[in-house]
Protein backbone atom coordinates (compact mmCIF):
# COMPACT_ATOMS: atom_id res chain seq x y z
CA UNK A 1 0.00 0.00 0.00
CA UNK A 2 1.07 3.37 -1.35
CA UNK A 3 0.45 4.89 2.15
CA UNK A 4 2.09 2.22 4.25
CA UNK A 5 5.13 3.93 5.75
CA UNK A 6 2.80 7.48 6.35
CA UNK A 7 0.45 5.12 8.63
CA UNK A 8 3.03 3.25 10.44
CA UNK A 9 3.35 5.95 13.14
CA UNK A 10 -0.08 6.83 13.30
CA UNK A 11 -0.75 3.38 13.76
CA UNK A 12 1.77 2.82 16.80
CA UNK A 13 0.90 5.85 18.13
CA UNK A 14 -2.99 4.89 18.60
CA UNK A 15 -3.31 1.81 20.52
CA UNK A 16 -6.38 0.11 19.22
CA UNK A 17 -7.56 -0.05 15.22
CA UNK A 18 -11.19 1.19 14.64
CA UNK A 19 -13.46 -1.64 14.73
CA UNK A 20 -14.75 -3.79 11.87
CA UNK A 21 -18.51 -3.01 12.94
CA UNK A 22 -17.54 0.80 12.45
CA UNK A 23 -16.08 0.62 9.21
CA UNK A 24 -19.29 -1.70 7.97
CA UNK A 25 -21.26 1.10 9.16
CA UNK A 26 -19.40 3.70 7.75
CA UNK A 27 -19.33 1.90 4.21
CA UNK A 28 -23.16 1.39 4.14
CA UNK A 29 -24.38 4.04 1.44
CA UNK A 30 -27.68 4.64 3.50
CA UNK A 31 -25.04 6.60 6.42
CA UNK A 32 -22.99 8.62 3.68
CA UNK A 33 -24.92 11.77 4.44
CA UNK A 34 -24.43 11.50 8.24
CA UNK A 35 -20.75 10.72 7.56
CA UNK A 36 -20.34 13.31 5.36
CA UNK A 37 -22.15 15.84 7.52
CA UNK A 38 -20.17 15.03 10.63
CA UNK A 39 -17.11 15.09 8.51
CA UNK A 40 -17.40 18.47 7.19
CA UNK A 41 -18.54 20.00 11.47
CA UNK A 42 -15.44 18.31 12.23
CA UNK A 43 -13.01 20.19 9.85
CA UNK A 44 -14.66 23.13 11.15
CA UNK A 45 -14.17 22.16 14.44
CA UNK A 46 -10.91 21.33 13.73
CA UNK A 47 -10.06 24.47 12.85
CA UNK A 48 -12.14 26.38 15.87
CA UNK A 49 -10.07 24.09 18.32
CA UNK A 50 -6.94 25.46 17.26
CA UNK A 51 -7.96 29.12 16.43
CA UNK A 52 -9.42 28.85 20.28
CA UNK A 53 -5.67 27.51 21.44
CA UNK A 54 -3.90 30.46 19.38
CA UNK A 55 -6.07 33.25 20.93
CA UNK A 56 -6.01 31.94 24.51
CA UNK A 57 -2.01 31.54 24.82
CA UNK A 58 -0.26 33.00 21.60
CA UNK A 59 -1.65 35.87 19.98
CA UNK A 60 -1.69 39.73 19.79
CA UNK A 61 -5.22 41.17 19.86
CA UNK A 62 -5.08 41.80 15.96
CA UNK A 63 -4.01 38.65 15.54
CA UNK A 64 -6.94 37.52 17.12
CA UNK A 65 -9.26 38.89 15.63
CA UNK A 66 -8.19 38.28 11.97
CA UNK A 67 -8.64 34.86 12.75
CA UNK A 68 -12.06 35.19 14.17
CA UNK A 69 -13.44 37.07 11.28
CA UNK A 70 -11.49 34.07 8.58
CA UNK A 71 -13.37 31.59 10.74
CA UNK A 72 -16.35 33.37 10.16
CA UNK A 73 -17.96 32.59 7.22
CA UNK A 74 -17.45 28.76 7.45
CA UNK A 75 -19.24 29.12 11.48
CA UNK A 76 -22.18 30.74 9.55
CA UNK A 77 -22.52 28.38 6.86
CA UNK A 78 -22.37 25.42 9.43
CA UNK A 79 -24.54 26.76 12.41
CA UNK A 80 -26.66 29.24 10.31
CA UNK A 81 -26.89 28.16 6.69
CA UNK A 82 -25.66 31.48 5.95
CA UNK A 83 -23.77 31.41 2.24
CA UNK A 84 -23.16 28.44 -0.48
CA UNK A 85 -20.03 27.17 -2.28
CA UNK A 86 -19.98 30.42 -4.55
CA UNK A 87 -19.68 32.88 -1.06
CA UNK A 88 -16.87 30.68 0.42
CA UNK A 89 -15.26 30.22 -2.46
CA UNK A 90 -11.58 31.81 -2.32
CA UNK A 91 -11.84 32.54 1.18
CA UNK A 92 -9.08 30.92 2.81
CA UNK A 93 -6.48 33.54 2.79
CA UNK A 94 -5.19 35.89 5.45
CA UNK A 95 -4.69 39.47 4.56
CA UNK A 96 -1.89 39.80 6.17
CA UNK A 97 0.66 38.03 8.57
CA UNK A 98 -0.02 36.75 12.14
CA UNK A 99 1.96 37.42 15.16
CA UNK A 100 2.98 36.03 18.51
CA UNK A 101 2.54 37.68 21.72
CA UNK A 102 6.34 38.89 22.34
CA UNK A 103 6.04 36.93 26.29
CA UNK A 104 5.35 33.82 24.94
CA UNK A 105 8.07 31.31 24.44
CA UNK A 106 6.82 29.20 22.33
CA UNK A 107 4.19 31.44 20.65
CA UNK A 108 5.85 31.66 16.98
CA UNK A 109 6.08 28.19 16.59
CA UNK A 110 2.04 27.38 17.69
CA UNK A 111 1.40 30.32 15.42
CA UNK A 112 3.01 28.68 12.69
CA UNK A 113 1.98 25.30 13.11
CA UNK A 114 -1.93 26.00 13.99
CA UNK A 115 -2.35 28.93 11.33
CA UNK A 116 -1.29 25.80 8.56
CA UNK A 117 -3.72 23.61 10.44
CA UNK A 118 -6.38 26.17 9.82
CA UNK A 119 -6.30 26.85 6.46
CA UNK A 120 -6.10 23.52 5.84
CA UNK A 121 -8.85 22.07 7.75
CA UNK A 122 -11.04 25.25 6.30
CA UNK A 123 -10.19 24.27 2.37
CA UNK A 124 -11.04 20.27 3.61
CA UNK A 125 -14.49 21.43 4.62
CA UNK A 126 -15.04 23.42 1.43
CA UNK A 127 -14.18 19.93 -0.31
CA UNK A 128 -16.44 18.62 1.65
CA UNK A 129 -19.15 20.81 1.09
CA UNK A 130 -18.51 20.13 -2.66
CA UNK A 131 -19.18 16.00 -1.95
CA UNK A 132 -22.20 16.70 -0.11
CA UNK A 133 -23.39 19.38 -2.59
CA UNK A 134 -22.59 16.69 -5.63
CA UNK A 135 -24.01 13.99 -4.42
CA UNK A 136 -27.64 15.95 -3.84
CA UNK A 137 -27.21 15.66 0.20
CA UNK A 138 -29.25 18.20 1.90
CA UNK A 139 -27.28 19.87 4.70
CA UNK A 140 -28.15 20.83 8.15
CA UNK A 141 -26.12 20.30 11.31
CA UNK A 142 -25.89 17.78 13.68
CA UNK A 143 -24.97 17.38 17.23
CA UNK A 144 -21.33 16.20 17.84
CA UNK A 145 -20.70 12.76 19.18
CA UNK A 146 -19.16 11.91 22.69
CA UNK A 147 -15.21 11.42 21.82
CA UNK A 148 -14.13 14.62 21.79
CA UNK A 149 -16.38 15.69 25.19
CA UNK A 150 -14.62 12.32 26.20
CA UNK A 151 -11.59 13.33 25.83
CA UNK A 152 -11.99 16.75 26.87
CA UNK A 153 -13.10 15.68 30.83
CA UNK A 154 -10.09 14.22 31.46
CA UNK A 155 -7.64 17.82 30.76
CA UNK A 156 -6.06 18.61 34.27
CA UNK A 157 -7.41 22.29 35.46
CA UNK A 158 -3.82 24.13 36.03
CA UNK A 159 -1.33 25.51 33.36
CA UNK A 160 0.68 24.46 31.60
CA UNK A 161 -0.84 21.15 31.70
CA UNK A 162 -4.24 22.20 30.47
CA UNK A 163 -2.54 23.36 27.62
CA UNK A 164 -0.43 20.14 26.94
CA UNK A 165 -3.41 18.30 27.88
CA UNK A 166 -5.50 20.21 24.63
CA UNK A 167 -2.47 19.40 22.50
CA UNK A 168 -2.01 15.76 23.36
CA UNK A 169 -6.02 15.64 22.11
CA UNK A 170 -5.37 17.22 19.11
CA UNK A 171 -3.00 14.79 17.94
CA UNK A 172 -4.98 11.52 18.83
CA UNK A 173 -7.91 13.34 17.00
CA UNK A 174 -6.23 14.14 14.05
CA UNK A 175 -4.44 10.50 14.47
CA UNK A 176 -7.71 8.74 14.54
CA UNK A 177 -8.99 10.76 11.54
CA UNK A 178 -6.34 9.99 9.36
CA UNK A 179 -6.08 6.01 10.39
CA UNK A 180 -10.31 6.15 9.27
CA UNK A 181 -9.81 7.60 6.29
CA UNK A 182 -7.47 4.81 5.37
CA UNK A 183 -9.85 2.34 6.56
CA UNK A 184 -12.49 3.47 4.47
CA UNK A 185 -11.54 5.10 1.35
CA UNK A 186 -11.32 1.56 -0.65
CA UNK A 187 -14.90 1.17 0.05
CA UNK A 188 -16.54 4.48 -0.74
CA UNK A 189 -17.48 6.09 -4.34
CA UNK A 190 -14.26 6.36 -6.15
CA UNK A 191 -14.41 10.25 -6.18
CA UNK A 192 -14.93 10.16 -2.04
CA UNK A 193 -11.99 7.59 -1.39
CA UNK A 194 -9.75 9.21 -3.69
CA UNK A 195 -10.37 12.71 -1.68
CA UNK A 196 -10.12 10.87 1.80
CA UNK A 197 -6.64 9.25 0.51
CA UNK A 198 -5.77 12.84 -0.13
CA UNK A 199 -6.41 13.91 3.09
CA UNK A 200 -3.86 11.25 4.80
CA UNK A 201 -0.84 13.75 4.73
CA UNK A 202 -1.99 16.33 6.24
CA UNK A 203 -3.45 14.47 9.27
CA UNK A 204 -0.69 12.98 9.98
CA UNK A 205 1.30 16.15 9.77
CA UNK A 206 -1.10 17.65 11.89
CA UNK A 207 -0.74 15.02 14.42
CA UNK A 208 2.89 15.79 14.80
CA UNK A 209 2.24 19.34 14.69
CA UNK A 210 0.32 19.02 17.73
CA UNK A 211 3.04 16.23 19.69
CA UNK A 212 5.53 18.62 18.77
CA UNK A 213 3.84 21.75 20.30
CA UNK A 214 3.12 19.78 23.79
CA UNK A 215 6.70 18.63 23.86
CA UNK A 216 8.22 22.05 23.36
CA UNK A 217 5.34 23.70 26.12
CA UNK A 218 6.23 21.10 28.11
CA UNK A 219 10.40 20.84 28.32
CA UNK A 220 9.85 17.10 29.12
CA UNK A 221 9.32 13.96 28.34
CA UNK A 222 4.95 13.82 27.68
CA UNK A 223 5.26 9.72 26.97
CA UNK A 224 3.30 9.42 30.46
CA UNK A 225 0.66 11.76 29.55
CA UNK A 226 0.04 10.69 25.87
CA UNK A 227 -0.10 6.72 27.02
CA UNK A 228 -2.64 8.37 29.36
CA UNK A 229 -4.78 9.61 26.86
CA UNK A 230 -3.65 6.84 24.29
CA UNK A 231 -5.80 4.76 27.27
CA UNK A 232 -9.31 6.82 27.31
CA UNK A 233 -8.94 7.35 23.76
CA UNK A 234 -8.98 3.72 22.51
CA UNK A 235 -11.96 3.54 25.41
CA UNK A 236 -13.88 5.77 23.14
CA UNK A 237 -13.28 3.97 20.04
CA UNK A 238 -13.70 0.59 21.18
CA UNK A 239 -16.65 0.83 23.78
CA UNK A 240 -20.47 0.70 22.76
CA UNK A 241 -21.77 3.39 21.02
CA UNK A 242 -25.53 3.75 20.07
CA UNK A 243 -24.33 7.31 18.16
CA UNK A 244 -23.12 6.67 14.45
CA UNK A 245 -20.66 9.49 13.65
CA UNK A 246 -17.08 9.95 12.81
CA UNK A 247 -15.21 9.45 15.92
CA UNK A 248 -18.04 7.65 17.24
CA UNK A 249 -16.99 4.15 19.08
CA UNK A 250 -18.26 0.51 18.08
CA UNK A 251 -21.99 0.50 17.09
CA UNK A 252 -24.89 -0.76 19.23
CA UNK A 253 -28.12 -0.88 17.68
CA UNK A 254 -31.47 -1.96 19.56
Amino acid sequence: MMYEQLLKPINSFLKCTTPDAWVNEAIKAENLPILLRDHLLCELKAAQSAMFLLKRYALQEEGSDQLTEFVKPYNEFAYKRIGNLQTLKGKNALSKSIKARSDCPYGQDMVEKMVLLIREELHHFYQVLEIIEDNKIHYQPIPASRYAKGLLKKVRTYEPETLIDKLIIGAFIEARSCERFAKIAPHLAPEIGKFYLSLLRSEARHYQDYLTLAEHVSGQDITERVNFFADVEADLIQSPDTDFKFHSGKPRFF
